[in-house]
């Protein structure tokens, strides 16, 4: 058979096939950011209880025999991990440049320093379990499930990190044309810095006030 109208070849040809390219953002943005709006969700219940339970308990708050939280180490944990955002900017603006090696340098900063808000928030639970658990009071079962849920979500991306850093240092395709993976970790990371933002006004901050 032959083409007589040349519809093979304009069917196949480089300007059709520029047009049938998915228009705005891709399918992996859209997921990820819906996957954000539904965990900051749940963490808006978390929070919304902590703070129903507290003013239905009464004015002390929290419960007698648990000391007011300390603000040194949350603050320490604050100025470690709301900042690893950072490197998480730099590495995806670099690696819209295609430099790789800002890629790997940005995800090994953060790697460390949500490594090191883990190991903190780990002697900070060391420290609480000798005043309350989880199952004290309210309290305690607010005070681990928010922190707790929250370290889980850091843990998750701090693996997606890893991922990255590994693949990245294994020559994975990662450009100036290939970066949507980069791009949805640092939604994911962005999101776990701000609520931790939150909760440090919830749980340590407010019982001041």
């Amino acid at each position: 058979m032959t083409d007589r109208g040349g519809v093979v070849a304009a069917a196949t040809g480089a300007e059709a096939l520029t047009t049938e390219l998915p228009a705005g953002r891709p399918t992996g943005w859209w997921g990820m950011v819906m996957f954000v709006a539904t965990e900051a969700t749940l963490f808006a219940c978390l929070l919304g209880s902590y703070f129903y339970l507290r003013f239905q308990y009464g004015p002390q708050w929290p419960p007698p025999g648990i000391e007011d939280p300390t603000l040194l180490k949350p603050l320490v944990m604050t100025a470690i991990l709301v900042p690893s955002s950072l490197p998480v900017m730099w590495a995806e603006r670099g690696i819209r440049h295609g430099q790789r090696w800002r890629l790997r340098l940005g995800m090994a900063a953060t790697l460390l320093m949500g490594t090191t808000f883990l190991l903190l928030q780990g002697t900070e639970y060391d420290e609480k379990l000798h005043m309350f658990s989880l199952t004290t009071n309210a309290y305690g079962s607010l005070f681990y499930v928010i922190t707790g849920f929250h370290g889980l979500h850091v843990l998750v991306g701090l693996t997606m990190i890893g991922w990255l850093l590994v693949a990245s240092l294994r020559g994975g395709s990662f450009g100036a044309h290939r970066h949507d993976r980069v791009r949805n970790v640092a939604i994911y990371w962005h999101f776990v810095d701000t609520v931790w933002v939150a909760i440090l006004f919830t749980i340590y901050l407010s019982p001041r006030l």
